[in-house]
């Protein structure tokens, strides 16, 4: 199974040095291993670009974005094989940031891929066939 990890925060730190190593320990044991698929960090939102569509119009709205509470920093993305190893490397990978930059506060969202026929999701192309 595919999974992201999405991590957000409302804390506008740079990473440490230190967690930057650690990071990349993690990902580079990830990817040898043939679990990871893709990861980065994103840039700040002043550099990023908004597509809406609000009462049937589509709008672009360049950053810094004033709403926004949280940001998403980075994500990584892993073939697993089940949740709980997604989760248990986010647990993982959170850590490290607890452990290394003191203060900082985030969240790591653990989210599956739509795969056709999966159990406990929802279809999102049900509609269409019915």
């Amino acid at each position: 199974m595919r999974f992201m990890s999405i991590v957000t925060s409302t804390d506008s730190m740079h990473p440490t040095p230190e967690l930057i190593e650690a990071m990349g320990k993690l990902a580079d044991r990830e990817i040898k291993a043939g679990r990871m698929l893709d990861t980065a960090g994103l840039m700040p939102l002043a550099t990023g670009a908004r597509v809406t569509i609000r009462e049937g119009k589509l709008n672009v709205i360049d950053g810094p974005f004033v709403e926004a509470k949280e940001v998403v920093g980075g994500y990584a993305i892993f073939e697993l094989q089940s949740k709980e190893e997604a989760v248990a490397l986010a647990v993982e990978f959170m850590q490290l940031h607890k452990d290394l930059m003191p203060g900082w506060e985030g969240t790591c969202e653990v989210r599956a891929y739509f795969e056709p026929g999966a159990d406990g999701i929802c279809d999102p192309l049900a509609e269409a066939r019915a």
